[in-house]
């Protein structure tokens, strides 16, 4: 899949690590490229594993003309009209046994239902938004879950091994990831993934696999890029997703969302310009 690239008309972007910086901004020149890409005719998504509130405010600051796929992949939504596209939530008789132990062990946890975090009063925090509008503390997990979760979150060591040890044979897909010391699981239904997202949204649109960018960095993204036609991973991702994608593009601290839609969207386009 390294050889020529076709014409791209869709590019896909995980948030976090790949679009986002620390700051939770997009940079200047991230910009630039999005808007010279919608300018060029190319459709832009966002698929990320945070919830809506992101990808919703993004969608409004960037005038990107997609629904977004959050959640892992379990929520497609097309905030422009409100309308929810796809949701494939955790099933409630495997989510609610695994809330409960959250609750009888002090885990620190979250679960996402109707678009809003509900994470267990008294419990540590590992990132500022956890205090955000979209979040709410609660005394018990199990009382704020009135239908099938969107998705449910481990945060920190202690919880992560202590969910893969008593669940890990549960027919739910775990997705591991690790910034640094920080370790995350985020559960979500088997059939909730980015990539099986992104392809159903690209079929409805008709658009192919090999006219697809995807950028990313971890190792949730790994499918996702892989099944594009140009799959790109950062510079920052895990060695091991670097070696699964082939490509890889700068740090998310350098702009490599820039560099890469310059090389692979506009690059290509103005080549196809001068051989027409």
């Amino acid at each position: 899949m390294l050889g020529v690239v076709s014409r791209i008309d869709l590019i896909a972007l995980d948030l976090d690590g790949t679009l986002l910086g620390p700051d939770d901004g997009v940079s200047p020149a991230n910009r630039r490229a999005i808007g010279a890409a919608l300018d060029a005719g190319v459709r832009v998504a966002l698929v990320t594993g945070r919830g809506a509130d992101a990808p919703a405010r993004l969608v409004r600051e960037l005038q990107l003309n997609l629904p977004c796929i959050c959640a892992h992949g379990a929520l497609t939504k097309d905030f422009l009209s409100g309308r929810t596209l796809g949701h494939i939530p955790v099933p409630l008789p495997l989510a609610l046994p695994m809330l409960e132990y959250a609750e009888q062990n002090r885990l620190n946890a979250a679960v996402y239902v109707e678009e809003r975090f509900y994470r267990l009063s008294g419990t540590a925090l590992y990132m500022e938004d956890q205090l955000g509008p979209h979040w709410c503390e609660v005394a018990s997990l199990l009382e704020s879950v009135g239908s099938a979760p969107t998705f449910i979150r481990f945060l920190g060591r202690d919880a992560v091994e202590a969910v893969r040890e008593a669940f890990g044979d549960y027919p739910l897909h775990f997705k591991y990831e690790t910034w640094g010391e920080f370790e995350e699981c985020a559960v979500t239904s088997p059939q909730a993934t980015k990539k099986v997202a992104l392809e159903r949204l690209c079929r409805d649109l008709g658009i192919p696999a090999e006219r697809v960018l995807a950028l990313g960095d971890s190792r949730n993204d790994v499918p996702m890029l892989r099944w594009a036609g140009v799959g790109v991973a950062m510079a920052n991702a895990l060695p091991e997703v670097r070696k699964a994608v082939g490509r890889v593009t700068d740090a998310c601290e350098k702009d490599g969302v820039a560099r890469a839609i310059e090389r692979y969207v506009l690059g290509a386009a103005q080549s196809q310009e001068m051989s027409a």
